[in-house]
């Protein structure tokens, strides 16, 4: 990798993962893992946990193409455009710091790669309409979200241009939770579906390599999200992340000091088990379990672990803050290195389909 920047032994202890070298790395197979995140605002907690640390082994071991999928967020966010072009550097600085190493994986923005969208063109010439529709997530998200108006193509189309995003690449696994199985079969059948019209299996089909997510709950007890206002993120202060902390719901039913709590329904027990010593997590769900310790030291214990294991994160993320143009740098040359694996796949496909044109005659 080529960095422009006068101290490079400073740039490279920020962008690399923790406790690491700079060193060409073999990767034990050639198989391709792809995944990208929309910016659509800042990365919580529940990113950190749930994606984030899935990628950093992901790469140890795959060819990984991490993407920030912009074109995915205007699907969603086209009448409020100004919060895509922030997030993209703010969520990048966030898998720098959390470990995401540009030595070991292709890190690009989705846009400024347009093979994906002329793959999204030619396979949507083949993609039933009634496939689309028939998307789980398609109906329940727009019953879910009655402020904007998602009767769009673009919104119908986007497991189609996810399917784009990976056949490009010919990715043979894709990090998903349960709710994204049913893209990746959709994904399936339409490359099954270019293979049987066009005899040809250039592209490949994916499968879905379901990641054990990690229970992020928020501060009011429900799913950690954006839309809920209920997030600690990852470019919170420590002084911020504690009072949010402090103010986390934790077991309803446990109203005075003296009542046992049940940590199984409690988020902050949850955030235990995925930082504090195992020694000390189970010493903390006795003592739940039989009122010997409050909330309140419970808490406070929680984020002596906490911050323990983000202190790292946190000083690579506020040196990254002070020299944005590093991750300008990454993406750069992130988005030349897919769009030399994607220009290649798309001669193939339109060679399949008889698209090759004047340009290679």
């Amino acid at each position: 990798m080529r960095l422009i920047q006068r101290d490079s032994r400073l740039l490279l202890t920020l962008i690399l993962p923790f406790g690491s070298v700079l060193k060409n790395m073999t990767k034990p197979h050639k198989e391709v893992v792809v995944s990208g995140m929309r910016p659509t605002g800042k990365l919580h907690l529940g990113h950190f946990f749930g994606v984030l640390k899935n990628w950093r082994e992901l790469q140890k071991n795959y060819i990984c193409y991490f993407f920030v999928a912009d074109w995915h967020s205007l699907t969603t966010e086209y009448a409020q455009t100004e919060v895509i072009q922030k997030s993209i550097t703010d969520i990048v600085i966030d898998w720098l710091a959390a470990g995401i190493n540009p030595d070991q994986a292709v890190l690009f923005v989705q846009s400024q790669v347009p093979e994906h969208a002329e793959l999204h063109l030619l396979l949507s010439m083949i993609t039933p309409l009634s496939w689309l529709e028939r998307v789980p997530s398609y109906k329940e998200l727009k019953q879910e979200n009655k402020i904007k108006d998602l009767s769009t193509y673009g919104f119908l189309g986007y497991p189609l241009l996810q399917t784009s995003d990976v056949a490009i690449y010919k990715a043979k696994h894709i990090p998903v939770g349960q709710d994204q199985v049913a893209h990746i079969e959709l994904a399936r059948e339409i490359i099954r579906r270019f293979a049987h019209l066009y005899s040809t299996n250039i592209l490949l089909e994916p499968r879905a390599l379901l990641t054990q997510g990690a229970k992020i709950l928020g501060t009011d007890g429900r799913k950690m999200s954006k839309s809920y206002d209920n997030c600690v993120y990852l470019s919170d202060s420590v002084e911020t992340a504690h009072k949010k902390f402090m103010a986390y719901i934790t077991d309803p039913q446990r109203m005075r000091r003296q009542d046992p709590g049940n940590p199984d329904v409690c988020p902050i027990y949850g955030f235990h088990q995925l930082v504090t010593p195992l020694g000390q997590v189970e010493e903390i769900n006795k003592g739940c379990r039989s009122a010997a310790i409050g909330c309140v030291d419970c808490k406070k214990n929680l984020l002596t672990h906490l911050n323990a294991s983000l202190e790292e994160f946190r000083d690579k993320r506020k040196a990254l803050e002070k020299n944005p143009k590093v991750v300008y740098d990454i993406l750069k040359e992130g988005s030349l290195k897919a769009s030399k694996v994607a220009a290649a796949t798309l001669r193939e496909v339109r060679s399949a389909m008889g698209m090759e044109g004047y340009a290679s005659k």
